[in-house]
């Protein structure tokens, strides 16, 4: 069967629509523009597309071999309530990377890497669209206790600061953070849809084909400005440095480990036991942090290469070796190569949760030592946010003994809309959600 694709209910799409309108405004200006960026791909299309599965019957679980479900109601009720959570929060995520990256958007560095941001914003709005099909197009209300247009409407009210998980909350600073908030939660975007495209519900299998395909994109529109940017820091450009691309790595590692779920069992695999994932949160994570030192490796390598234009492949193997042992070579100082923090620094939620543990795994005993070990790492303009001082009165908290770190977890600041949903609205406050209900769970708006 070809790839199919449909469109929303009219009063959907026009939600869609008057959302765009609003959060995405430059949107006609990448249609204008899609042929002379993009000129050997077809128009973009916002609209559902519905692909292939693998298997007609569930592959994993306690169902495996059974028929896979095509109405929320065939599915057993855990597995089904489950899902519905995850195609609210994963419409979230779309939503709300629509709204981070336009605020910087005018910052890109040109008229490429503006174009190749655009069409991200794009693919993520079809992104949202395509979770609203899945909302709409059946009755959910007996597992969710949710009308479809309450469900839709929550969606498209929510704001950055409203959104499911911690990485679509935060403001970005610098063009700098579009590029490295693909390169790293967009990844972790790639491993939730290669996990989810064995669901036992046939409708969300079949839309996780053609969203991959439009991922790697995402990807890309991280990667290869970043592989621009080595190569002028590499040629002493003062705009770019290794120290600011290092620092917005550290600021989105944590929050990009967090959106993987409990690491810990049973709740690890509790996803792949509803026949939802093909493998547990603990596996998919250790697999995204090994393919973001891997490409965190490859931008060094390619910062060296740049520095020292005449060695050979098998030298500047030699030399990244030496770097990594801590030996300055050639004027370059191990500090320059990019490399991942430890996987316990400036955590949040789940595992690590407001310990004070540094880039390099040493751990801190005094609150002050460790802020001023933060505000060496992490980009300074992130530093003044409300985001950075409310994780900072919660660690005090939770070091003074004054709140635990369940309550510090759920201790979450959002914005909660008063009045009319409609995203053209000002009307918004800063209200405390503590609506999680385990340790490390992810903050949800409950309105």
């Amino acid at each position: 069967m070809d790839e199919q694709t449909r469109e929303l209910p009219q009063k959907y799409h026009q939600a869609v629509v008057h959302w765009q309108q609003h959060n995405f405004p430059d949107y006609p200006a990448l249609v204008e523009s899609w042929d002379r960026f993009f000129p050997k791909d077809p128009p973009f299309c916002l609209c559902a597309r519905i692909g292939q599965v693998a298997s007609d019957v569930v592959e994993y679980g306690d169902r495996k071999g059974q028929p896979k479900a095509t109405k929320p109601t065939d599915m057993d009720e855990r597995a089904a309530k489950e899902l519905f959570n995850t195609v609210k929060a994963q419409a979230s995520t779309e939503f709300g990377s629509i709204q981070q990256h336009q605020g910087t958007l005018a910052r890109a560095y040109d008229d490429q890497d503006r174009a190749w941001v655009l069409r991200v914003m794009a693919e993520e709005l079809r992104h949202g669209y395509q979770m609203v099909h899945l909302i709409t197009n059946e009755d959910w209300s007996a597992v969710s206790g949710e009308k479809a247009d309450d469900t839709v409407e929550h969606i498209l009210s929510s704001q950055t600061g409203s959104h499911y998980f911690a990485a679509f909350n935060l403001e970005f600073d610098s063009f700098l953070d579009n590029i490295m908030f693909a390169a790293f939660i967009d990844r972790v975007g790639k491993y939730q849809l290669t996990m989810q495209k064995v669901s036992a519900y046939r409708p969300y299998a079949e839309s996780m084909p053609p969203m991959l395909r439009e991922e790697a994109f995402h990807l890309a529109a991280g990667v290869m400005p970043l592989r621009r940017w080595v190569e002028r820091a590499a040629k002493g450009d003062p705009l770019v440095t290794m120290a600011a691309m290092q620092k917005a790595a550290n600021k989105w590692f944590s929050r990009g480990l967090e959106m993987f779920g409990f690491e810990k069992e049973p709740f690890s695999s509790a996803q792949v036991n509803l026949g939802l994932k093909d493998r547990t949160n603990a596996d998919a994570q250790q697999q995204w942090i090994d393919e973001c030192a891997q490409m965190l490796g490859d931008l060094s390598r390619r910062y060296v290469r740049a520095r020292l234009p005449g060695n050979t492949p098998e030298e500047i193997d030699a030399i990244q070796q030496r770097l990594a042992a801590g030996e300055t070579v050639e004027g370059i100082a191990p500090e320059e190569m990019l490399r991942l923090p430890d996987r316990r620094f400036f955590r949040r939620s789940f595992d690590g949760a407001y310990e004070m543990v540094g880039i390099g795994g040493e751990t801190f005993a005094d609150v002050d030592a460790y802020v001023a070990h933060l505000a060496g790492h992490l980009p300074e303009a992130y530093l003044a946010s409300r985001d950075m001082r409310h994780y900072i009165d919660n660690l005090r908290k939770v070091v003074a003994g004054a709140m635990t770190v369940k309550q510090a977890v759920k201790n979450t600041p959002k914005l909660q809309r008063l009045g009319s949903t409609c995203p053209c609205s000002n009307s918004v406050r800063w209200v405390m959600d503590t609506g999680a209900t385990s340790v490390g769970e992810e903050s949800r708006l409950h309105p």
